[in-house]
């Protein structure tokens, strides 16, 4: 049963940030001094994700009806699991209040955007991975990753 998916689609806005100005850009060193903080946040939301989906599971299993229900229209039904919410939302507003774009909770996938010559483009980071190692154009995602050049390649998937 999957009741609920927090990653996997394609990011909605990737349209959008082929035209969009960024407020900050990041380089290799920046987005590096990030990774340990994002290691935690990261994590946090990870544990989040699954404490969530966890007591869902729980819920459908006693009430089938709830497969068919959006997210929001369970939490309304079961304020309980407003905390959980609240701090993956607030965790989430963190890690892209640094700059960063949360692309996926579940493969902890982090972009940093990034000019290269005259092109902005993402330096793509993974929960696990100890630096950032590689950097897809703004209009792809994980499967577009490239290599960094001079980066030892150490992918997680």
């Amino acid at each position: 049963m999957n009741v609920i998916t927090f990653g996997g689609a394609r990011h909605g806005r990737e349209a959008e940030l082929s035209n969009h100005q960024f407020e900050r850009l990041f380089d290799q060193q920046d987005a590096n001094e990030l990774v340990p903080t994002l290691e935690v946040l990261v994590g946090d939301l990870q544990a989040q994700s699954r404490t969530l989906r966890e007591h869902i599971r729980a819920l459908v299993h006693a009430n089938r009806d709830l497969e068919t229900m959006r997210l929001k229209e369970i939490v309304e039904m079961y304020p309980d699991l407003q905390p959980i919410t609240t701090r993956m939302s607030d965790i989430a507003e963190q890690i892209e209040s640094l700059g960063c774009i949360l692309k996926d909770i579940d493969q902890g996938l982090i972009d940093f955007p990034c000019e290269i010559g005259d092109e902005v483009v993402f330096l793509c980071w993974q929960f696990g991975e100890s630096q950032v190692i590689a950097w897809h154009p703004v209009e792809g995602g994980y499967a577009d990753r490239k290599p960094i050049r001079g980066v030892r390649k150490t992918y997680i998937n």
